[in-house]
């Protein structure tokens, strides 16, 4: 790597020479897999009370459960000891305030790039979409009938959980 790393190459020799979770093991120790957004505003493990080994933490844009998402919640749930997820999108989402239309226009105009092969899958309407998730989480043949799945959204102002029900 190059010189554009040192920063996190010297962050992690910090980190690492106190390193205590070398015990720890793969399977999620509250039975938890989180979904939420990849915005960096977001510290799933501390907003809800946990440590590092206690959930599987799922990130992506928008905090949207795409065919990725379901292929690791399987992966989760058979292997890895998940018997909950909570689908966990927030406030001031830059997904929420556009369409793909907006995004694929506004790169394209900016960087000269193309990308309407792709599907952004903004969020006109959070709770619409985070109901959607749920029901394709709960609705998805290959996960158990028993897996707690909840829903709900995070306020990036206040730090707030706020539930949404289907």
């Amino acid at each position: 790597m190059t010189g554009a790393f040192d920063d996190l190459l010297d962050a992690n020799e910090k980190y690492a020479s106190t390193f205590t979770h070398s015990g720890l093991s793969g399977r999620a120790a509250r039975g938890l897999a989180v979904v939420t957004c990849m915005d960096s505003r977001i510290d799933p493990l501390g907003l809800l009370g946990l440590t590092a080994g206690d959930a599987k933490i799922l990130r992506n844009a928008g905090a949207r459960v795409t065919d990725d998402v379901l292929r690791t919640l399987v992966l989760a749930v058979y292997l890895l000891g998940v018997d909950r997820v909570l689908v966990m999108p927030h406030t001031d989402c830059r997904m929420s305030k556009s369409t793909d239309e907006d995004v694929h226009n506004l790169i394209a105009a900016d960087y000269g790039v193309d990308t309407r092969s792709l599907e952004f899958q903004t969020v006109p309407d959070q709770r619409a979409a985070l109901r959607h998730d749920i029901t394709r989480i709960t609705s998805s043949p290959y996960l158990p009938d028993d897996l707690i799945v909840g829903g709900a959204l995070y306020d990036v102002h206040t730090g707030r959980l706020q539930s949404v029900e289907l």
